[in-house]
């Protein structure tokens, strides 16, 4: 045993200790960081704009502080990014995280010292969670590996700028430092095959033991140290038991991941955003990720059928159900206020608070009236496949169908297999029930023939990468969408069918 993995457990006994008490007080705890976000706020532009002053409850706020995305808090942003102070939290931003959006283009995420130990730490504690439970520590004496993106850093307006995940890397712990994979220099490789390959060479003679990242791009990972050295993960790096994700759902993944690797190993889920670090996996055995109710973060929750009214309730934690989709809602020290991140969530434990995350509020097929959600194809994909053991998947995405060239419109899943159904036929039927069984609006347009059943359509091997590749996506914290109400992503994907 090394010196990490016996230091590891002390200190993991400690953060369990520090877990307990917040997350069996979730309320109390909420209140404080209200407040103390608050008073952060009162004396900045942003404060001064909402009345900040006169705000002393939960209901206070929701009169004076409307819900935003990022198009809507832009104005404040580009404040900062021109050099002007005090405008969404006091200071300056200590960074901004640099993602990709869909309206507003490039989008500037404030990162500020206070909210910094949200990421760093959150992502420790998942860890150390998974050590307390388990007592395995071993994992942390070996190779660790971080797919991410570049840590390279620009300026605007002095202040750093990045991917997330590269802002991240500045601060892994100095304990980790002299074990992490790859090297600084190879993780500055924009081109991600370039990258992978370099990381490839890097790791594939070390004693890897901890991997993270993305399922498809560690999929992308594990098929070249196959290809390469013609044997299973296990072989390659025998002591390799512990596989770290987030920002996709693990299930349409788990078996393709599992049978490269060549064993199950144990996994720890995360939900990390730019916008701040929501949840994490602290059991094994508990479903669901536990939300961080301690971390500079004021969550408010909208009930995912209102979220487009005029006037949607905004629920704090106390008043969430469990077994219902809420829209996330975010306030923190990191200078975000009543700001919709797009993520949707369902509470499957209110003792401590747990949830999953079932999709995103704008990514649904609704083309027919239906409102079908991420959650729901998701659910459908692996009810089937547990029906379809010979089925492995690489990656799936869903589209309408509104006008095909022959027949009924239907919904279309495009799909990449990494090993096809013995019976498609049989497939895209059970496949069919299930989202039938999970969605009963779905269920009535095919009942009333207004529907034909879906449409499986089976794309060539690496169809989702070369499409990523076109995008200028490929790598890094990049995913494709489950599903859309539209069909651009699905009329790029169709030239790519096998």
């Amino acid at each position: 045993m090394g010196i990490r993995s016996v230091l590891a457990k002390p200190f993991a006994a400690y953060i369990a200790k520090e877990t307990k008490e917040w997350s069996l007080k979730p309320v109390q705890y909420q209140q404080k960081v209200f407040n103390h976000i608050i008073e952060g706020g009162r004396g900045t532009l942003f404060g001064k704009d909402h009345g900040f002053e006169s705000i002393r409850t939960h209901e206070d706020f929701k009169k004076q502080v409307p819900i935003r995305d990022y198009e809507d808090l832009k104005p404040y942003v580009e404040k900062v990014l021109h050099g002007e102070s005090d405008i969404l939290w006091k200071g300056n931003p200590a960074y901004f995280a640099k993602t990709s959006g869909t309206t507003s283009g490039t989008k500037y995420i404030p990162i500020t010292k206070e909210s910094v130990p949200n990421h760093i730490n959150s992502a420790r504690n998942a860890l150390l969670s998974y050590v307390h439970e388990t007592g395995n520590a071993s994992f942390l004496d070996g190779g660790l590996i971080f797919l991410s993106g570049s840590p390279e850093l620009d300026e605007k307006a002095g202040i750093k700028t990045g991917r997330l995940s590269g802002i991240v890397n500045h601060h892994v712990p100095g304990y980790l430092r002299t074990n992490q994979k790859p090297s600084y220099a190879t993780n500055c490789i924009d081109d991600w095959e370039t990258k992978l390959d370099k990381i490839i060479d890097e790791t594939i003679h070390a004693n890897m033991t901890l991997i993270s990242g993305i399922p498809p791009w560690a999929q992308m990972y594990f098929d070249r140290i196959v290809a390469r050295t013609g044997k299973k993960v296990k072989d390659v790096f025998p002591n390799f038991s512990m596989f770290v994700y987030g920002g996709v759902n693990f299930e349409p993944y788990r078996a393709k991941l599992f049978e490269t690797i060549g064993k199950k190993i144990d996994s720890i889920e995360t939900y990390p955003a730019s916008e701040g670090f929501i949840a994490y996996q602290d059991s094994q055995r508990a479903e669901g990720l536990l939300l961080l109710v301690n971390s500079g973060i004021f969550f408010e929750f909208i009930p995912t059928e209102e979220y487009f009214n005029d006037n949607p309730r905004r629920l704090s934690i106390e008043e969430v159900e469990l077994g219902k989709n809420y829209a996330v809602i975010i306030n923190s020290n990191a200078g975000l206020w009543g700001y919709s991140i797009g993520d949707t969530v369902k509470f499957v434990s209110k003792n401590p608070y747990r949830i999953v995350v079932s999709g995103r509020i704008k990514h649904f097929i609704s083309a027919f009236g239906e409102h079908v959600i991420g959650e729901e194809v998701e659910k459908a994909m692996k009810f089937t496949m547990q029906k379809f053991p010979e089925v492995e998947l690489v990656e799936f995405t869903v589209a309408p169908n509104v006008a095909p060239a022959e027949g009924m419109p239907h919904h279309e899943w495009l799909i990449e297999f990494a090993n096809s159904p013995y019976d498609m036929a049989a497939f895209s039927l059970e496949l069919d029930n299930q989202l039938r069984t999970l969605n009963v609006y779905y269920d009535d347009l095919i009942s009333g023939n207004i529907l034909r059943t879906l449409v499986v359509t089976s794309l060539r091997k690496n169809a989702f990468i070369d499409f990523m590749k076109s995008q200028g996506k490929l790598g890094g914290q990049n995913k494709v969408p489950r599903l859309a109400n539209d069909r651009k992503i699905a009329s790029d994907l169709i030239k790519l069918r096998s």
